[in-house]
């Protein structure tokens, strides 16, 4: 039973209804390779070992029963950003190294609902800001295909731990790449939805126009899994679709015939490796084989995206953590002399240098006489972009693009250039600035650090990314390999 970690949420499913095995047996194989493995992975903040047995024990009585819920007694964890009832939620901050959330978020919830069984929350770089997964209050968290790299950020905690298998698939949020740049790096599944396809409420935020809630998963069938019972409209969130929710494991049976896929000559012109445009026509060849066309086309504004997103971002940033001031909750200094102090040296001493380097940078743009310039000017040019993809899909139904510039590099590497770290997102903000889904998967290897590739779709299309993805993943093995433990 030691291979359970190894099996799909398919497999599990059906495993646990022929009662090949139990619920609290897959769990317990998790938690042992955590208690194992996660001391030099760091990928846990929070280990919630008894209440996931607790939870499976739960599982395993439905099933004797035969009431059983949809995904019951598979074992998930969450992105530390996830509000958990009585449970600590930190955002990888030590603004919020002491807080119980007295609720769950929706994501949470309706996950719950399912039967999912909870393992605990993952590590994240501070407040959602990185790509590296190395601003974490708790550390850094390691990639398991070589500890010597970055899992990417900032969802890394979530990404290393379905890569090592210490999870059968994990939430995490996507700003400007956070799910489908550690899913590439980690030789993983990786979706960003619709933006208000899932909900944000009980999401700690980070820029509330831009962050979008998604899955992390060994492959786009159990990705399709977790995605259709996290999805859906959610009153409490004014920003939640009210669209009805496909069913998206049952949309993996539609193949690529016919479908026109667009590559942007924006993206191509970015100087990539040669290992990475080898890997792109790799990848488009089999596509092509499965019944895609490509096209070259064209998003003049596409080049912008960096800029506006580092403008955008922040702004949003520093305006929704003027709340994290040691008044209500969160960290808070000892003995202020007064309001002033107390304020000062709250927010001084609880959070992390790229937090309030972006901080800077959001409340100087918002800032009287700069918010014009910076800050409406940057909202005008998003429309820019999104009419660019809009365009676009009038002509093609999916457009494709690398998803990193490169595979993981060194920890360390790019701590000191802030502007080399965010350029490590430059083909994934896109997608964010135009709420558009997003999904990152598995194409190759080199050097044996894994490779990923970008799909991106016209809004509420995520069934066309994942049944796209799963047609390529019947004919490739990239997302069935493991790292060496």
């Amino acid at each position: 039973m030691s291979e359970l970690y190894k099996l799909s949420i398919k497999e599990k499913l059906e495993g646990l209804k022929s009662k090949q095995f139990s619920s609290v047996e897959i769990t317990q194989t998790y938690l042992d390779r955590i208690k194992l493995l996660d001391k030099d992975l760091n990928s846990y903040i929070t280990v919630t070992e008894d209440l996931a047995l607790e939870k499976a024990k739960e599982s395993d009585l439905r099933y004797q029963e035969k009431n059983h819920l949809p995904l019951d007694g598979i074992p998930i964890a969450h992105k530390d950003i996830f509000c958990t009832q009585n449970t600590l939620t930190t955002c990888g901050s030590k603004m919020l190294n002491n807080f119980i959330p007295p609720y769950s978020s929706t994501v949470v919830e309706k996950l719950d609902d399912a039967g999912l069984v909870s393992l605990g929350k993952t590590n994240m770089d501070e407040f959602a800001m990185g790509s590296s997964n190395e601003t974490s209050f708790y550390g850094e968290v390691k990639n398991p295909w070589d500890k010597e790299y970055v899992p990417g950020g900032s969802s890394g905690g979530s990404a290393t731990s379905v890569a090592a298998g210490l999870c059968s698939a994990a939430t995490a949020t996507d700003t400007g790449g956070s799910i489908r740049q550690p899913a590439s790096l980690c030789g993983l599944t990786g979706i960003k939805p619709t933006y208000g396809r899932v909900s944000r409420y009980g999401m700690i935020a980070f820029a509330s126009s831009l962050d979008q809630g998604g899955v992390l998963a060994k492959s786009s069938e159990d990705v399709a899994h977790i995605l259709s019972y996290m999805s859906g409209n959610d009153p409490k969130d004014s920003t939640s679709l009210a669209e009805e929710v496909p069913n998206f494991v049952e949309d993996l049976k539609n193949t690529l015939n016919g479908t026109r896929i667009g590559i942007p000559k924006q993206f191509m012109s970015h100087n990539l490796p040669d290992y990475i445009e080898r890997n792109l026509q790799d990848t488009k060849q089999e596509l092509e084989k499965l019944g895609a066309s490509f096209y070259e086309i064209d998003l003049p504004n596409l080049d912008l995206s960096l800029p506006i997103y580092y403008i955008l971002a922040p702004a949003e940033c520093s305006a929704n953590l003027s709340r994290y001031d040691g008044v209500k909750f969160g960290y808070r200094c000892e003995n202020p002399k007064d309001l002033d102090d107390l304020y000062l040296r709250t927010r001084k001493e609880g959070f992390g240098d790229e937090v309030k380097r972006r901080i800077l940078i959001g409340t100087y743009a918002l800032s009287a006489g700069f918010y014009d310039a910076y800050y409406l000017k940057a909202q005008q040019c998003r429309r820019l972009v999104a009419q660019d993809f809009e365009k676009a899909f009038q002509e093609v139904d999916l457009i494709f693009s690398p998803t990193t510039p490169g595979t993981a590099f060194k920890a360390g590497d790019k701590v000191d250039d802030p502007l080399e770290m965010y350029l490590q997102d430059i083909f994934t903000i896109p997608a964010n600035l135009a709420g558009l889904p997003a999904i990152s998967f598995p194409t190759g290897f080199h050097n044996g650090l894994p490779l990923g590739m970008q799909l991106v779709s016209n809004k509420l299309q995520e069934s066309k990314l994942l049944s796209s993805c799963y047609q390529f993943q019947k004919v490739t093995d990239y997302h069935k390999k493991w790292p060496s433990q």
